[in-house]
């Protein structure tokens, strides 16, 4: 399951739009959630909206919450999002047997063995889960929480008994022609996320919509256990070079 949890706060200004950005992110099944961390204000109910309609095009749930809240909330999000996930496929393959009937008529024992197949595999299902991070110059002051918050996902991800993989990317990156930088790759290891921080350089535009794409192609080209497509091929074709080679 692969999804992407944007925590910013709202009214992106440069590039694409983020919600254009959040539906290609959805056709190539990949959820997109949002949690908004905004100001009062007008600017807070503009940036409010387009979370809101972020997140929807990109199939995920979107929280605006006070930054006291803000660790709590992404964990639960990210959980949430991953039983909706599976319970959806769950009920494809339940109308497939049914036809037109649905999980409420089942008896309430085969609903419960259900229920429990569900709750296995939100522990056990395979998890990547890119974080995008608004490091625009408004978000400044919150960047302190946001770091207390993805330490804590880090340590809650570890603790699944599945395979859990957690990306960082902040944007702007480091130049305007630079949309999203990658701050840290596919990795399970919660000691890589408690030095990340430090390199972050806060910075004045928000290209949302840019920086999501930036995120897709990342994950076009990496594999679940963090290995690039690309490497792949090149060493299968040198495998088959090698194999190849003591062919008469």
């Amino acid at each position: 399951m692969k999804q992407i949890l944007l925590i910013t706060d709202g009214c992106s200004n440069v590039g694409d739009s983020p919600v254009m950005a959040a539906a290609h992110a959805r056709q190539e099944g990949i959820t997109v959630n949002v949690v908004g961390v905004v100001d009062y204000g007008t600017i807070g109910e503009l940036g409010s909206r387009e979370i809101a309609e972020i997140a929807r095009a990109g199939g995920g749930i979107s929280r605006i919450v006070g930054t006291p809240q803000l660790t709590q909330t992404i964990q639960m999000m990210t959980r949430k999002t991953v039983v909706q996930t599976i319970q959806q496929a769950v009920n494809k393959e339940v109308k497939k047997i049914l036809g037109e009937g649905s999980l409420e008529e089942l008896p309430p024992q085969k609903r419960a063995q259900i229920v429990t197949v569900v709750d296995e595999l939100t522990e056990t299902s395979p998890l990547q889960i890119a974080l995008l991070i608004d490091a625009s110059a408004s978000m400044k002051p919150k960047l302190g929480v946001v770091e207390d918050a993805i330490r804590d996902l880090a340590l809650s991800l570890e603790s699944r008994e599945g395979k859990s993989e957690i990306a960082v990317f902040h944007f702007p990156g480091r130049s305007d022609s630079e949309a999203a930088m990658l701050d840290l790759d596919w990795t399970g290891n919660v000691s890589e996320v408690r030095t990340l921080f430090s390199k972050l350089k806060m910075r004045g535009a928000t290209p949302t919509g840019p920086a999501i794409f930036k995120v897709l192609e990342h994950y076009r080209y990496v594999t679940l256990d963090g290995q690039s497509e690309l490497q792949s091929l090149n060493r299968r074709e040198e495998r088959e070079g090698k194999i190849g080679g003591y062919v008469v």
